[in-house]
């Protein structure tokens, strides 16, 4: 698994850019490759179109909180079902963790379309925002909701519209 993973850092490095590729993890269930944000949706544009890997199937989109600590990671399970590969990539976000100004990345929806869904769920639950999303609002929560529930330092309301949210 670690040439496979290996392979493809150096074809993205050679063929998106340079600093495409930020890391490599190879430990773990699944090895995975950390992404620059700025190069995100140029690999996954790649993966798609390359005859070679043809990543046709976003499966998922998860956010993870990793407070105290002051970033997020965004993790995409890829796969080429003609090829019957698998690829993890992951984006490492750092952010002061204020709900203001959120942090931020460009939206794969327009290489694949399931990701609309899934970037919804990671902006309405952990507070991702996909610049250029084509609908990008609260898919679980309430519009009105305050707050990104899946965040480990976030707190429950008291009351929601006169009615108690905690017991």
């Amino acid at each position: 698994m670690s040439e496979q993973i290996a392979h493809l850092r150096t074809v993205l490095l050679e063929q998106v850019h340079a600093d495409a590729v930020q890391d490599v993890q190879l430990a773990g269930l699944q090895p995975a490759l950390y992404i620059h944000s700025d190069h995100l949706l140029a690999v996954c544009l790649f993966l798609r179109n390359d005859p070679a890997f043809y990543i046709d199937f976003l499966s998922d989109i998860a956010a993870v909180d990793y407070f105290p600590e002051s970033y997020f990671e965004v993790v995409y399970q890829l796969a080429s079902i003609p090829h019957q590969r698998q690829i993890t990539l992951k984006v490492r976000l750092e952010h002061d963790r204020a709900t203001n100004l959120l942090p931020e990345l460009p939206s794969v929806s327009s290489v694949w379309r399931t990701a609309e869904w899934h970037e919804r769920e990671a902006y309405d639950l952990m507070g991702i925002f996909f610049t250029d999303h084509p609908d990008l609002r609260r898919i679980l929560m309430p519009d009105d909701w305050e707050g990104f529930p899946l965040r480990k330092d976030y707190q429950d309301p008291e009351i929601y519209h006169g009615i108690p949210v905690k017991d």
